[in-house]
């Protein structure tokens, strides 16, 4: 079960991810992979955490990214 728990909460975080960055303008494909691009290492936890608790901060991210 540890692993089965480890794949559904990197699938909400995930989801979470999406759903912040569609509102930005863009997919999580494309954010993930400009992201990987410019060098910003932040894992999807902390992503997930900053798009739901810290919204400014998200687009701010995000804004970097683009």
């Amino acid at each position: 079960h540890r692993q089965l728990k480890k794949r559904t909460f990197r699938s909400l975080w995930i989801t979470r991810i999406n759903a912040a960055v569609r509102a930005q303008g863009m997919t999580y494909s494309q954010f993930i992979g400009k992201l990987n691009a410019k060098g910003i290492e932040l894992n999807r936890k902390v992503m997930a955490d900053l798009a739901m608790n810290e919204p400014k901060a998200f687009a701010a991210i995000v804004k970097a990214v683009k």
